[in-house]
């Protein structure tokens, strides 16, 4: 039982990725487009946790780990570019 309801949420969380890709591409504006992307990280890392349970394994948690990091840097990144138009001052 648990198998379905773990894969169900993998199917419906894919679902979800694809229309956050779409939002990232076709989004009006800059700020909607950090916003869509700092979902998709988080999304992503929500897979990634139901996969490992899924598998049973404890292996993937580091990645998902990583994968949060490396989404809250490019967002910071891309908010900074879009707030200053440069994201590394050199003096």
């Amino acid at each position: 039982m648990i198998q379905w309801i773990l894969t169900f949420s993998l199917i419906f969380i894919t679902l979800s990725i694809l229309a956050i890709i779409y939002r990232l591409v076709v989004g009006p504006t800059a700020s909607e487009r950090v916003q869509a992307l700092d979902v998709l990280g988080t999304t992503i890392i929500a897979g990634i946790a139901i996969f490992s349970v899924l598998l049973r394994t404890t292996a993937f948690f580091e990645v998902a780990l990583l994968i949060g990091i490396l989404s809250f840097i490019g967002t910071i990144a891309l908010a900074r570019y879009i707030e200053r138009g440069i994201v590394i001052e050199r003096k």
